[in-house]
């Protein structure tokens, strides 16, 4: 899910990419590895400070709703100030952002107070947003126009590596070291102290965060000159409502990027809760958090077939079967228990492998000039991954975790019938 607005990068003469840029391009490789786990370590924080505080489900999954927020709120900021000052100085912001916010982990592992770890990923969201408006352009500008639509792939692929390793090594890291207290036994001061001495794992995962964050800033700054013939496009807001209102096609795709970003970090938030439960595998944490990173390597193996699947079949098609297969793995899941129930919620991950890019593509098809406009509504719509979890937790308090697995199922539903929709118009 990790595109961006649409934009162009080329060289104000026509000019080939120099060597410098090049340099940047194989950095470029390395940060969507890195921004990949950032974004869905959140999969392991929230059990972790669900234990902590104590939350219900719907408290929970705030997470989601602090780090996503930022998508809505700085999609267009950002590309203004990418245009301004340029990709490679917008890509050191944004890593310097994620930096702050990293390190505001550390007085909220001492406050001991969940609102601040909320506050901490806002603006750690803020500055992935900001990375991400320029990753995708300047991935796909930087070499041979034949072959751009490879590198992104194979960018996207780094993406979901770092998504596995770094899910898998944070459940081992947060979640293997728990003190085996009860809090609910706690109360008061011992409780607060409780709650800061096992916050202090968290504080000191994402001071490593900050000091790669500000290394990996310092490496760009260095190619800080590397695209300075570079143009980037110039961000249009005016004519984007319109757009939405007046473009089914548009309107349609905005809807499913919204419904399939809130389905896939839904499924992968409440994950560890699920499968602790007594009444699906009742495992640990830890055990837990190692099928969550099959669940995102599923997602990685599909992305490295995607282009064998979207060569042999439509698109349109294409998405709506991955989209019924994972409405039908949620069922089996639901009206089952134990390793059945466990494994068809993990196997939905790789029916998502090929959703976001497919639905991006059908609902900006056949658009010239409004093309970055479009391109800012999909953006824009990643918001869901802020607001379908904390639904999911509502509904989970209030029915239980099975019966909130049709809040993914609707969304799958949505996409489905987009995926039929389109291929009848194409």
């Amino acid at each position: 899910m990790a595109l961006a607005p649409s934009g162009n990068v080329r060289g104000s003469d026509g000019a080939k990419i120099d060597g410098n840029a090049r340099s940047v391009l194989f950095l470029t490789f390395a940060v969507f590895f890195i921004l990949g786990g950032v974004t869905n370590i959140n999969d392991v924080l929230i059990p972790k400070l669900k234990n902590l505080f104590q939350l219900s489900h719907f408290e929970a999954n705030l997470v989601q709703f602090a780090f996503f927020m930022s998508y809505a709120l700085f999609s267009i900021p950002a590309g203004i100030l990418v245009a301004r000052i340029g990709y490679v100085r917008g890509f050191v912001a944004g890593f310097l952002i994620v930096a702050l916010g990293a390190l505001l982990f550390l007085p909220a592992a001492n406050s001991g107070i969940y609102v601040s770890f909320l506050a901490a990923l806002f603006v750690i969201g803020g500055g992935i947003t900001l990375l991400q408006v320029g990753m995708n352009p300047v991935t796909i500008a930087l070499g041979p126009k034949e072959t751009s639509h490879s590198r992104l792939t194979f960018a996207q692929l780094f993406n979901s590596i770092g998504v596995f390793l770094m899910v898998y090594g944070g459940a081992e890291l947060m979640l293997g070291k728990e003190s085996g207290v009860d809090l609910a036994t706690l109360s008061g001061a011992s409780l607060q102290a409780q709650r800061v001495a096992e916050s202090a794992i968290i504080g000191q995962a994402y001071m490593w965060l900050a000091a790669a964050m500000a290394a990996i800033a310092g490496l760009f700054w260095f190619w800080r000159s590397a695209l300075d013939k570079a143009e980037t496009a110039e961000v249009k807001v005016g004519g984007t409502l319109a757009l939405f209102l007046n473009n089914a096609r548009v309107r349609f795709g905005a809807v499913c990027i919204f419904t399939y970003v809130g389905a896939e970090v839904d499924i992968g938030s409440n994950l560890f809760a699920y499968l602790t439960d007594d009444g699906v595998m009742g495992i640990t944490a830890v055990e837990a958090g190692r099928m969550l990173a099959l669940y995102w390597g599923g997602a990685m193996i599909g992305r490295f077939f995607g282009g064998f699947i979207l060569r042999m079949f439509k698109p349109g098609l294409v998405l709506a079967t991955f989209a019924g297969i994972a409405i039908t793995l949620i069922l089996f899941s639901g009206l089952s228990s134990g390793a059945i129930a466990g494994w068809s919620i993990v196997f939905v991950g790789f029916f998502n492998s090929l959703m976001f890019p497919t639905i991006f593509s059908l609902g900006t098809e056949g658009l010239t000039d409004d093309a970055p406009r479009a391109s800012g509504i999909m953006c824009t719509a990643i918001v869901g991954g802020a607001l379908v979890p904390p639904l999911f937790g509502l509904v989970a308090d209030g029915a239980g975790l099975k019966l909130a697995l049709a809040v993914p199922i609707i969304c799958y539903a949505i996409i489905a019938s987009f995926g039929l929709w389109a291929e009848k118009r194409a």
